[in-house]
């Protein structure tokens, strides 16, 4: 279950693990607030059942309608795993579950807690006492869990992101027309976030430009600091070397006309942009935050910096912009990393395993 089914990366792994489940051992239902989006429709297509609970808020008279329809739905289907993908939905669907003595009720974690409002923490502090278990996409978030929420380890489960590697590959890398005839492109891919760090992106850039003047920055997403970062690249005198593109669904064709993809989070847990763009074929720079480390080894994989150093990812860029022979080996073995351990197979048998494990219980 999860929020909705936009655009987001915890929406995205919902319906990627939906997919790719072995149907011949699980009967996949999909749960949300409002069945509308982008991922409703892609499992639609798949013949994924989907209950709308129409919830428009957690409090009001929706609540109460949609958690009787929820329950009700638990109870006649006779429904044996319940797993929440974000915060809203394990607020109101783990205790729901419980309640209706559903044998496996899982949670999940894809997000440092630091981000989540106070009474957010407090209610993920009360779910995680009643869930069997919870999941995290990387080895970060369970250490997270484990130091700062003091959760036992033995109820915290990995299971890594996956992506569709037949969809984000290296193969016809070139730059799309929208951006025009740059040397080189800088780019990222996200919600236009505080905690994703793209005011250091764009100073970056801007000393950048001084060594490279036909490089182009793609800040492709958004959120509610694009006006923000728009005053700032303006400031910068940036002009046309800075272009905003709008969030879009498919991204893959982006992604492989970049050369440098940069991740400059503050705050990061596995980001699927990250992983999109090494499949890619992009030369990665990402800060050591979170689970990028995970990710990417420096040196090897790509490039990591340290946080909020506008500096320091100036340096790493101007590296890369330099030596055309460490970009292409950085890229070719952060697209080998990903494929030998990302694919999307890889996280659903994952996910099933841990399925597994607490239905044997």
């Amino acid at each position: 279950m999860a929020r909705s089914l936009g655009l987001g990366g915890s929406e995205r792994q919902l319906a990627l693990m939906a997919r790719h489940l072995d149907r011949r051992r699980f009967e996949v239902r999909v749960a949300c607030f409002r069945c509308q989006g982008v991922r409703a429709e892609e499992l639609r297509a798949e013949g994924v059942p989907l209950l709308d609970v129409g919830l428009r808020s957690l409090r009001g008279a929706s609540a109460v309608t949609g958690a009787r329809r929820l329950l009700r739905c638990l109870r006649e289907q006779k429904i044996e795993i319940v797993h929440s993908f974000d915060a809203p939905a394990t607020f109101f669907a783990v205790p729901l579950a419980r309640a209706a003595r559903v044998p496996v009720v899982l949670s999940s974690q894809r997000a440092h807690r630091e981000l989540s409002a106070s009474w957010e923490r407090y209610l993920l502090r009360l779910t995680d006492r009643i869930a069997v278990a919870i999941v995290v996409n990387c080895e970060f978030l369970k250490r997270h869990l484990v130091d700062d929420e003091r959760v036992p380890a033995e109820r915290i489960r990995v299971c890594y992101n996956g992506i569709e590697l037949d969809r984000f590959s290296p193969a016809g890398r070139g730059k799309p027309a929208e951006f025009g005839c740059a040397r080189l492109v800088v780019g990222t891919v996200c919600a236009l976030r505080p905690e994703k760090g793209l005011d250091v992106l764009v100073s970056a850039f801007a000393r950048l430009r001084v060594a490279v003047p036909d490089a182009l920055l793609v800040i492709a997403g958004d959120g509610p600091v694009r006006n923000d970062l728009l005053r700032q690249a303006e400031s910068l005198g940036l002009g046309q070397s800075c272009r905003f593109l709008p969030a879009r669904g498919e991204v893959a064709e982006l992604l492989r006309g970049i050369d440098i993809f940069v991740l400059p989070s503050r705050s990061e847990a596995l980001s699927n942009a990250l992983m999109e763009a090494m499949a890619c074929g992009c030369t990665v720079v990402a800060t050591r935050v979170g689970g990028n480390p995970e990710l990417v080894e420096h040196g090897k994989t790509g490039i990591l910096v340290a946080p909020g150093d506008a500096a320091e990812l100036a340096c790493a860029l101007e590296f890369l912009a330099g030596d055309e022979e460490a970009r292409k080996r950085l890229a070719a073995n952060g697209a080998a990393f990903i494929r030998s351990r990302f694919s999307v197979e890889i996280a659903a048998q994952r996910l099933a395993e841990i399925y597994e494990e607490f239905l044997s219980r």
